[in-house]
């Protein structure tokens, strides 16, 4: 149940929207070519574009919105997004926050951190929750943590697998204690998931960072990692400066946590839609109709 008071909503909106593209999308560069990070080689933006924005020379992968990962896994026109009118309020009196929260809502076209809904992936059913990296690094306050706990519990009363991607900052410090409980909120949605038998599958990207890493992200049955994501508690930086010493090359990337059994598996993007596809079937979830239900 949503706490009443906790959050607001905003004048004019949809309780549940049935699309996933926006007309206006900013995290998608006007230019003409893009510098690769990490080979530092020129591409066409249309190449990226059409290559699930991944350099097609080293194979890095650029960060994306929230939108544009639904159109890479989910079926065309089966996605309904849960719950797009919370938004958070500033319940600490922090100051500026409310000024911050204006700015993210205004450069991600988003209300919060993340986007919750069902849709299909392969004809199969399942419940899907995205972190929104261009909304404050995806940082997690009340309405984040709300959000993903209400989609496990519908989840787990309509008998669905549960998708997430995850990609965040860690709890938001804004929000100080009351972004840390969602830790303690999403993992009991998570359990009472999984005590049903039914599937969680994480797909950690870059970064994966703090509160989430601790909680959400790192309780699915299944965690699979994209190439060079970063996936820790404290960043490497924090841990330098702490221990004052170097850390090894690759330290809390998603190869070095496969090395040490932390995930399942590493995909790239362009394989993630038929990987997950071949998990679902493996995992016997039935396909289901046109029906996806309503809150």
């Amino acid at each position: 149940m949503i706490s009443k008071g906790l959050f607001k909503k905003p004048k004019n909106e949809l309780e549940d929207h049935h699309w996933v593209k926006r007309q206006s999308d900013p995290a998608i560069p006007s230019e003409l070519c893009r510098s690769c990070p990490s080979c530092k080689q020129l591409s066409f933006t249309s190449d990226l574009d059409n290559n699930f924005h991944i350099c097609p020379k080293c194979g890095y992968h650029f960060r994306i919105n929230g939108r544009q990962r639904l159109n890479m896994i989910i079926d065309p026109g089966s996605f309904t997004e849960h719950h797009q009118n919370l938004i958070s309020t500033n319940r600490l009196e922090f100051p500026g926050y409310e000024e911050k929260l204006e700015q993210a809502t205004l450069f991600s076209h988003e209300n919060e951190g993340v986007i919750t809904g069902i849709g299909k992936i392969g004809g199969y059913d399942v419940a899907l929750f995205v972190m929104e990296v261009t909304f404050m690094m995806g940082s997690m306050g009340q309405v984040v943590g709300e959000k993903i706990t209400l989609l496990f519990e519908y989840a787990t009363e309509h008998h669905l697998p549960v998708i997430g991607f995850t990609v965040s900052g860690g709890a938001r410090m804004q929000e100080g204690l009351l972004a840390l409980m969602q830790m303690a909120k999403t993992s009991g949605g998570v359990k009472r998931h999984s005590d049903a038998g039914l599937l969680y599958i994480a797909v950690l990207t870059d970064p994966t960072t703090g509160g989430v890493t601790a909680s959400f992200a790192m309780e699915a049955d299944i965690t699979l990692a994209e190439p060079e994501a970063l996936i820790a508690f404290a960043g490497p930086r924090v841990i330098e400066q702490t221990i004052r010493q170097r850390l090894p090359k690759g330290f809390q990337r998603a190869e070095f946590l496969l090395e040490k059994g932390f995930v399942d598996g590493i995909v790239p993007r362009n394989l993630q839609k038929d990987t997950l596809i071949r998990l679902l079937s493996l995992h016997s979830i039935p396909k289901g109709g046109d029906d996806h239900g309503s809150l």
